[in-house]
Formats: structure tokens, C-alpha cells, sequence
């Protein structure tokens, strides 16, 4: 048994060879066809492989064409947008140069200045006009003959004048000349109206005061001069810059005091601002003192002779038959009794201005200095003598004088020197020196302080110090 399990028999052994051999040719036949399976699988799967790299090949493609086409698109809306920016600037910058053609201020300095010419008429024909002019004001300004049309209302002026319940007959001519003088072009409007009994003629230059003077006071507070001043000795009226508030509260709690007496007013006269804080700030000191006029100008150095003509304007319209005007600065104590004493030894004096007299000053041809006075302004060498601004003392018969004939000569920025000197040479007003007008800085000794009337250069926190300098009746002096 042991052979036969060692050693099993041929025929056994050849048959289970047999089966065998059949077993491995049908597995190598079933490896075989598993093998072209799988070669066909590979063949299949490596051609997906190419076909799917060769569309990751072109989806990069496609990919960077997007992305050059979106580079190409940024660049141009980057260029539209440039262009739609300059143009909107090149359209700024045209509407600004326009705008500001058409919005010069009304108070300039200019030689020339040829907007809004006022033609200033003395008639005694009605020439109210049924349109508003240029000047016209919502204040209510008592009749006088500080009315001015604007030459844009002169054929409306023209009508009212020829179709007036009077006799009066009216002919225009209106002319313009040039002149190359000393490189100053002069134009002037003429008026000439005529009647039965007088002819009258206006002419106005484009470089006098009256072409850049708008009339009127946007607040003009004619309460503090009652009955136009009938019963009044002395209006003081402060010149003051609308940011001077520490200026004036010192001058109402000293010297400005006295405004309250029935026999005098002092007033405060300011200009316009652009500053809106600056504007709210005046409103409410406006409404708590009611002691401040404002004018129709720009306030500013170089309009300061503006700011006397609405000074004299609002005198000879609300305050007329105050017996003296003082005209003085926010920087100026100013001895009101003894100013009081002056105005009573002096209350029969017409045709008179007293202050410090400038005698023989000529004028700075230096165009760097802020003094400087052309040729075509002043021609003579040396100007005619002049109170000098800080303080001067007018006589009111003066006033509507030297407002008309003010307005109607060449502007001059220097408002002493033209006020005083030019225009009251002119006229014929007397300019009379009075020691007590020191207009300049001194040592505050009370005696000094007692002595005189203005004292320039004050501080407003000096001026409590010679407030009391004043009161003081300690100091004995001769």
C-alpha cells in the first residue's frame, strides 16, 4: 500500500498528468485572453489619457486666451474711463473760468472796473423805476439823494423821466473815450437832463468810486439816531473788521459807554464776509448790542475809503442833523468828555475838519509798497494836506458833500489822504489841526490820557487800563 501511495501506477499517474496539462493550458488560455483584455484596456484608458491631455491642452489654451482677452478689456475700460475723467475736467476748468468771469465782486480796487456802473442823479422828477435796479435795497432808506441806478436801467430811467407829470424835458447821450494817460483807459456814461429852470450833468468814470460803490446798508439801524439826529451833539462811528470782536466789547465796556447818553451814539460800521462762522458770530452780537452797520462792500484793507463813503451815506440818510460826525478805528481810546467839551467850543464851526494835520506828504510811487499811488490815480507830487485816518472830526454839513463829490472822482485806497485831502481840497473844506487829536501811540501816564482826545494803537486789553487812567480824578494836572 505504502508502494502503491510512493509509486502509484502508470496509467494513473499518465491520465492525472493529462488533466493537468489541460488545466494549465486552460489557465494559461483564460491569462491570455485576461491579458488582451487588459492591453485592450490599457490601449482604451492611455487614448482617454491623450484625449483628455489633449483637451486639459486646449482647455489651457482656451484659458489663457480668456485671460489675455480680460487684460485686453481692463486696458480698455481703464482708457474709457481716462477719457471720460479729462473730459469731465476740461469741462470744470471751462465752467470754472466761466463762472468766475461773471462773478467778480462788486468792490474792487481795479483802475478799470466796468461792471455796474451807478449813474447818480439829483432830479427833481419822480425816477422811481418799475424794476428793481442794481442797488435797489429792502432796507427802508428814507428819500434822499443818495439813489443810483445802474446803466442796464438807463432807458427804463429815460421813459419814466419823459413820460413825468412835470415839464421837464430829458436827453440822453452816452459816450466812451479812452485815454492812454499815464496807462489808465477812462470810460464815461453821460447823462444830461435839462428843464426850464436848470440842466444838470452826471458823468461817471469807470475808475471812480462810484462804479465799484453799491449803496445801501444791509443793516442799517436808524433807530440810534432819532429824528435823524435832531437832538444829538456827536455820532461816533467805529471802523472795525468783522473778526475784531475782542475790539469792540472792550470799546462798549470803556469808552463806547457813553453811546448810551441821549446826546451821542457810537456806532460800529463793518463790511460784508465770505466766512459763514465769521457771519453767525455778527448775527448774534447783532442781536444782543444793535450798535453795528453794515455796509454794502467787501470789508477789507484796500476798501476801507469805501468803508467811510457808506459811513457818510448812512449819516446824511439817517443822522443828518447831528451837529459833528467822528469817524475813528477799533484801535483808538478815545477821551469821550473831553471830545464832548471839544464839539460844544466848536458847535457854531461849519465847513471843518479837525484831527492831526499831514502837511505836504507825497505820494509813494513804489508799486511793492501797499502805500503805493500811481500816476493815473494822483498826478501832482505832493498831496494836498489831510487828517490823518485813525481819528477825525467832521462837521455834518460836510458829509453830504463830501459823499457826492467822493463818489465821482478817481478811487484811491489811501482813505485819509482821499477823503480829507483830495476830495476836501477839492470842495473847499476846511482841514484845521487840533493838538488834542494825537492819533499815535504814547506813554498811558493819566496826565497824557487826560489830555488828549485819540490815542492810536491800543489794545484791546489796554484799553480797561486807561479806562480807569481816565476815571481816576487823583492825577493833577495842568
Amino acid at each position: 500500500m505504502l508502494a502503491e501511495r510512493v509509486n502509484p501506477p502508470t496509467a494513473r499517474g499518465t491520465k492525472a498528468k493529462q488533466e493537468e496539462d489541460e488545466r494549465w493550458l486552460a489557465c494559461r488560455r483564460g491569462a491570455g485572453h485576461d491579458e488582451t483584455q487588459g492591453e485592450g484596456r490599457i490601449v482604451r484608458v492611455g487614448a482617454r489619457g491623450s484625449e483628455e491631455g489633449a483637451g486639459d491642452g486646449r482647455r489651457g489654451e482656451a484659458d489663457e486666451e480668456d485671460k489675455n482677452g480680460a487684460a485686453g478689456s481692463r486696458l480698455l475700460q481703464t482708457l474709457i474711463l481716462a477719457l471720460i475723467g479729462l473730459t469731465f475736467y476740461a469741462y470744470y476748468r471751462t465752467t470754472v473760468y466761466d463762472v468766475r468771469q461773471f462773478s467778480l465782486p462788486r468792490n474792487t480796487n481795479h483802475t478799470v472796473y466796468q461792471e455796474g456802473l451807478h449813474l447818480h442823479m439829483n432830479l427833481s422828477v419822480d425816477t422811481r423805476l418799475t424794476g428793481a435796479p442794481r442797488n435797489s435795497s429792502s432796507d427802508n432808506v428814507a428819500p434822499s439823494q443818495y439813489t443810483a441806478h445802474s446803466v442796464n436801467n438807463l432807458s427804463t430811467l429815460l421813459t419814466t423821466l419823459s413820460t413825468s407829470s412835470s415839464s421837464s424835458s430829458a436827453s440822453t447821450s452816452v459816450s466812451s473815450k479812452q485815454s492812454n494817460e499815464k496807462q489808465s483807459a477812462v470810460q464815461t456814461v453821460r447823462i444830461s437832463v435839462s428843464n426850464a429852470t436848470r440842466s444838470s450833468s452826471v458823468v461817471v468814470r469807470s475808475d471812480s468810486a462810484r462804479a465799484i460803490y453799491e449803496t445801501g446798508h444791509t443793516v442799517p439801524i436808524p433807530e440810534r439816531c432819532p429824528n435823524l439826529g435832531k437832538d444829538m451833539d456827536l455820532v461816533v462811528i467805529v471802523m472795525s473788521a468783522p473778526t475784531h470782536l475782542d475790539a469792540r466789547t472792550a470799546i462798549r465796556q470803556t469808552w463806547g459807554h457813553y453811546g448810551q447818553r441821549s446826546d451821542m451814539s457810537v456806532l460800529f460800521m463793518l463790511g460784508t464776509t465770505n466766512d459763514r462762522k465769521v457771519e453767525t458770530i455778527l448775527r448774534k452780537e447783532q442781536n444782543m448790542y444793535n450798535d453795528i452797520i453794515r455796509g454794502r462792500f467787501l470789508d477789507s484793507y484796500s476798501n476801507l475809503t469805501l468803508k467811510t463813503i457808506s459811513t457818510l451815506e448812512w449819516v446824511g440818510s439817517y443822522c443828518p442833523k447831528v451837529k459833528y460826525l467822528l469817524k475813528t478805528d477799533d484801535d483808538m481810546f478815545i477821551n469821550v468828555p473831553r471830545l464832548l467839551a471839544f464839539v460844544s467850543k466848536h458847535a457854531r464851526d461849519r465847513n471843518v475838519i479837525f484831527g492831526r494835520l499831514a502837511r505836504k506828504w507825497k505820494p509813494i510811487r513804489n508799486r511793492k509798497s501797499k502805500y503805493y499811488v500811481s500816476q493815473a490815480q494822483f498826478q501832482q507830487s505832493i498831496f494836498p494836506d489831510f487828517t490823518t485816518g485813525p481819528a477825525y472830526l467832521l462837521s455834518s454839513d460836510t458829509v453830504r458833500r463830501l459823499y457826492d463829490a467822493a463818489l465821482d472822482h478817481t478811487y484811491l485806497k489811501l482813505e485819509d489822504v482821499f477823503m480829507t485831502g483830495i476830495v476836501a481840497h477839492k470842495l473847499g473844506i476846511k482841514r484845521s489841526h487840533a493838538n488834542e487829536f494825537l492819533n499815535k501811540r504814547i506813554p498811558y501816564t493819566a496826565c497824557n490820557i487826560q489830555r488828549g482826545i485819540s490815542i492810536h494803537m491800543v489794545k484791546y486789553s489796554e484799553q480797561f487800563d486807561l479806562w480807569k487812567k481816565l476815571l481816576d480824578g487823583k492825577s493833577k494836572c495842568k
